[in-house]
């Protein structure tokens, strides 16, 4: 997955036109995509319609992207301890900005952009992200959106603003006082409204404060550390607008099946229905096989793609954390095979050609502030695996020595340009193909420094 366009692209403004619909879905797309759109037609498409062969590659971005890092990459590198990396990547400061397929996207720019929204997915490809995700959740009606959570609305969009909540599975309850009751338990899903009543909402930061008694409180919860200074827009988008919307970036796709939250099947939807519309979308889209990278936490769903999808199953991602590999009665040790649920030669033996653990899983320490391949990393370089990393930037300040991802790390783990360090090792020697991060400039600016395509 090392495929990428390194040419300097002329800067540009991503104008925006309104379209009438796509589908029944209204929707604001760039001008470019606009004239695709007029190409392949505008008609109402049926999610479970013949699929159409895919076509060649079409990384080519039909819109011109401005590549650019702005500031956090050399405010990490000059946060960084003295020493021969720090030079290497302060070295770099003047190189131009390019595409790589090294950084991914992921759930766009969420550092700083409400997740998985329009601006958010323009500036990821902005920051030089090779490769765009969609977490892939459904709605009633049947419709694949970008969402983290079939169950997270109610902490990333505004839909406790909207008359929409009263459709939630717990919606709020605010008492003869104004007050409200149940913040703890409040759940929003994609599957309680349809297409059109979700793309009427806007993303928000995903936060949300459970002790809140109004609805106000509950939703303007966004960490210190990060911002609503980007949160005015917050244009979601379906699986099929992210499409069009990637390909018109350059960028390639991995979309992740999230699982349901709601017994299967749901109204005669069936998880295998499910599984398939996913890579259907894909195929009525006409990208090809090779420039998506399924991804999911469920090892039958990769399963599933390797026996009725193979051409897509090549490059299906198996995500692996704590909560879905660790062995039953054990706490997960990234040092200790015993503690794994499947070990590594099982999981290559299953057809599974791509894993992306969680960061910390694949990197250890000699104990002395020294980082290291896990041995969790090395089995996995041993069995032919190739590894992604997730994710970046998703902790606040690392004076504290990071959070669960950077789990057994804090002994090296001091200072924010510590990000660089942990890049490195991961690149170097791990031998990671690619990292996803929520501020992609970070792993660009990495990855183009060490001609990391």
């Amino acid at each position: 997955m090392t495929i990428s366009d390194n040419s300097v692209l002329k800067r540009n403004q991503l104008k925006k036109v309104p379209l009438k619909k796509i589908g029944q879905i209204n929707l604001t797309l760039p001008l470019v995509i606009v004239s695709t759109l007029l190409l392949i037609g505008c008609e109402e498409d049926d999610d479970f319609s013949t699929a159409v062969p895919p076509t060649p590659p079409t990384t080519e971005p039909t819109q011109s992207v401005a590549y650019t890092y702005g500031v956090r990459p050399f405010y990490l590198v000059n946060d960084m301890d003295e020493g021969p990396l720090k030079d290497e990547l302060l070295a770099c400061k003047t190189q131009i900005p390019s595409k790589t397929d090294f950084s991914i996207s992921h759930r766009g720019a969420p550092l700083q952009f409400p997740e998985h929204t329009y601006d958010g997915y323009v500036a990821s490809a902005q920051m030089g992200a090779g490769i765009s995700e969609c977490d892939v959740a459904f709605t009633k009606d049947g419709e694949l959106v970008c969402r983290h959570a079939q169950n997270d609305l109610h902490t990333t969009t505004n839909i406790l603003a909207t008359t929409l909540a009263d459709q939630c599975t717990v919606p709020p309850i605010v008492d003869a006082n104004g007050i409200l009751t149940n913040a703890a338990d409040i759940e929003c899903r994609t599957s309680d409204i349809s297409a059109s009543e979700f793309k009427s909402l806007k993303g928000k930061m995903d936060a949300a404060n459970p002790q809140a008694i109004s609805i106000s409180g509950y939703m303007n919860a966004t960490a210190p550390w990060r911002t609503d200074l980007y949160s005015q827009n917050g244009e979601l988008l379906t699986l099929k607008e992210h499409i069009t919307l990637a390909s018109s970036l350059g960028m390639k796709h991995t979309p992740e099946l999230k699982a349901p939250v709601v017994t299967m099947p749901f109204n005669g939807y069936s998880l295998d229905a499910y599984r398939q519309q996913l890579i259907d979308t894909y195929k009525n889209a006409g990208v090809s096989a090779s420039e998506v990278y399924p991804q999911s936490f469920n090892i039958e769903d990769i399963e599933y793609w390797l026996n009725n999808e193979p051409l897509f199953a090549a490059n299906a991602v198996y995500l692996i954390d704590d909560s879905n590999e660790t062995a039953a009665g054990k706490t997960f040790d990234k040092n200790d095979p015993t503690t794994w649920k499947h070990s590594l030669a099982d999981i290559k033996a299953r057809g599974v050609n791509t894993i992306a653990p969680a960061s910390w899983l694949l990197v250890t320490t000699n104990g002395k502030g020294k980082m290291m391949p896990s041995a969790y990393a090395t089995q996995a370089q041993a069995n032919g695996l190739n590894i992604l990393a997730w994710s970046l930037e998703r902790s606040g300040p690392l004076a504290g020595g990071g959070d669960w991802y950077y789990s057994g790390l804090g002994d090296a783990i001091n200072n924010d340009g510590d990000m660089m360090n942990y890049i490195d090792v991961l690149a170097q020697d791990v031998g990671v193909k690619g990292i996803f991060s929520d501020w992609p400039a970070t792993v660009s600016y990495y990855a183009n420094c060490k001609g990391l395509t």
